[in-house]
């Protein structure tokens, strides 16, 4: 695969820079930061951008997240692994990331509102939106992850 562009940041910087200064508030937001990885990793699966997986996996490892979730992800419905609130996340993640075919059910949003507190429910959307699109511009230019696999170097045997 050959990227498109490889300047887009550089030529909309304003842009780019906007959407710096909104994943840093994310990040201050009162969303847990390995919640906020699985949100953005599950959506970025569903969007299927290289890319961005790379780069939350890569995070979410930085931050104490295990591989073993990480690579169960897809399957949360069946995994043991994930909590509550993080299954309410990640069923809203591919809800809003389907709009299209979803519609955002009111059973679906239920079990966001018994998992997070007004203020939580407010970021978790604003971050599953950031994400959308992260994912759609870097999909639309055919941005490449880097030639390294993420977390600690393994030498091969």
């Amino acid at each position: 695969m050959h990227p498109r562009m490889t300047d887009h940041f550089k030529r909309a910087q304003p842009a780019f820079k906007a959407l710096v200064a909104f994943e840093m508030a994310l990040r201050d937001s009162p969303l847990d930061a390995k919640l906020l990885h699985l949100v953005k990793l599950r959506a970025s699966q569903i969007n299927g951008c290289a890319a961005c997986m790379h780069i939350h996996v890569d995070e979410a490892l930085k931050d104490g997240e295990s591989h073993a979730r990480l690579h169960v992800l897809a399957g949360w419905r069946e995994s043991p692994w994930f909590d509550a609130k993080e299954r309410a996340a990640l069923a809203w993640t591919e809800t809003l990331t389907l709009v299209s075919q979803t519609g955002a059910p009111d059973e679906v949003w239920a079990e966001v509102e018994a998992a997070f507190d007004p203020e939580e429910r407010v970021w978790l959307s604003y971050a599953i939106g950031a994400i959308n699109l992260w994912n759609r511009v870097q999909i639309g230019f055919r941005a490449v992850h880097p030639d390294h696999a993420p977390g600690p170097k393994v030498e091969a045997a």
